[in-house]
């Protein structure tokens, strides 16, 4: 696990050294644009790290699933339990979302009309509420399952 660690480490570092240099000497405007490699480089530090990442995460869940009946008496929350835990806590993520999607667009053009028209600005607002009440929704169905638990 700790060369995996490592691999990871040194792909960030990669990437930062390869900012970094971009940084110092940026490209100026009759100037040829950056080598090939560089680009392949930067792709392959961050496929590097993402595959690191996910090798972390595998290697972390066997030794929690090897550790379980170790810790059997100090928890008590089953496979099931934390199932269902992340079930209830699913209603407000994708509510949040949908908010979020909704939100963009509403404020988008609310802004613009009330760059146009300031008188509009009650109604706009209004807009933007029920666009925000579908995370409220989520998060209330979260707590009335929650309770249920």
């Amino acid at each position: 696990m700790n060369w995996l660690i490592a691999l990871m480490g040194l792909s960030v570092a990669a990437t930062i050294g390869a900012g970094v240099w971009l940084e110092m000497k940026p490209r100026k405007p009759g100037r040829l644009p950056p080598p090939a490699w560089l680009k392949g480089g930067l792709l392959a530090n961050v496929l590097l790290f993402g595959l690191g990442m996910a090798g972390t995460l595998m290697m972390g869940v066997q030794e929690v699933l090897a550790a379980e009946p170790a810790a059997a008496g100090l928890m008590e929350i089953s496979m099931g339990k934390g199932l269902a835990l992340i079930g209830v806590g699913l209603p407000t993520a994708l509510a949040a979302i949908g908010a979020g999607i909704a939100l963009g667009p509403v404020g988008a053009a609310s802004l613009a009309v009330i760059a146009e028209k300031p008188e509009m600005f009650g109604r706009t607002l209004i807009y933007m509420g029920l666009a925000e009440g579908i995370a409220i929704y989520g998060l209330v169905m979260s707590i009335l399952l929650l309770g249920k638990l």
